[in-house]
C-alpha cells in the first residue's frame, strides 16, 4: 500500500507488520521529483540491499514497491526534500518526530532501520547513537541504525555497507 505523498514529498511504501521498514532521513531532490526512493545518481541503497540478501535481484528505484512482497518497506523521517540531508535543521527533524512515531506505531514493523544516525539522534534527543541494534525500541519497533548509502557518504565502502545491512537481514530472518 502506498500512502499519498504530501506536496513535494515522496510516497511511503509501507503496509502493516513488515519485517523491516527502512527509513531514510528525507527525500533527495531526484527521489521527490521521480516519486522513487533512492533514485539519486550514486546512491548505493538498491545495490546494497541485493548484495546483503534482502532481494533476489538488484532492484531499480522504480521497483521499490516490490519490497513489500519480501516484507520490507520504505519511508523517510522528514518529508521535505533537500539536495543534502545536512540542509535540514535539527529543529525540523525533531518537529517531525511526533508524526513519524505515530506512523511507526500504526504500521508496527518489527524493525525500523534508520539509514544514518541523524534522524534517530534528533528525534530521541540522544547524542551517543551506535551502529546496529539499539538498546531502546522506537515507537514499538526494534530500532537499528545502518550507515547511509548515499553517494555523498563515502565513509563506508560498499563492502562495509553490505556487511552492516546483512547483519540486520540475518537478525530480521531470525524473527
Amino acid at each position: 500500500m502506498q500512502i499519498s505523498p504530501t506536496p513535494h514529498s515522496l510516497p511511503d511504501i509501507v503496509e502493516p507488520d513488515l519485517a523491516v521498514l527502512f527509513c531514510g532521513i528525507n527525500p533527495g531532490m531526484r527521489a521527490a521529483a521521480t516519486g522513487q526512493h533512492f533514485a539519486g545518481r550514486g546512491n548505493r541503497f538498491w545495490r546494497v540491499l541485493y548484495l546483503a540478501g534482502f532481494t533476489d535481484a538488484e532492484f531499480r528505484p522504480e521497483d521499490g514497491h516490490r519490497l513489500l512482497q519480501s516484507g520490507y518497506g520504505l519511508t523517510t523521517a522528514v518529508t521535505r526534500p533537500t539536495a543534502r540531508a545536512d540542509q535540514l535543521s535539527k529543529a525540523e527533524i525533531h518537529a517531525a518526530s511526533a508524526q513519524f512515531e505515530l506512523k511507526i506505531r500504526r504500521y508496527a514493523p518489527r524493525y525500523i532501520a534508520f539509514l544514518g544516525k541523524m534522524a534517530l539522534a534528533e528525534m530521541t534527543q540522544t547524542r551517543d547513537i551506535a551502529w546496529g541494534l539499539q538498546s531502546a525500541d522506537f515507537a514499538g519497533a526494534r530500532a537499528w541504525v545502518l550507515p547511509n548509502p548515499s553517494g555523498l557518504n563515502r565513509s563506508f565502502s560498499l563492502d562495509a555497507l553490505v556487511a552492516a545491512y546483512r547483519e540486520l537481514r540475518v537478525a530480521a530472518a531470525r524473527g
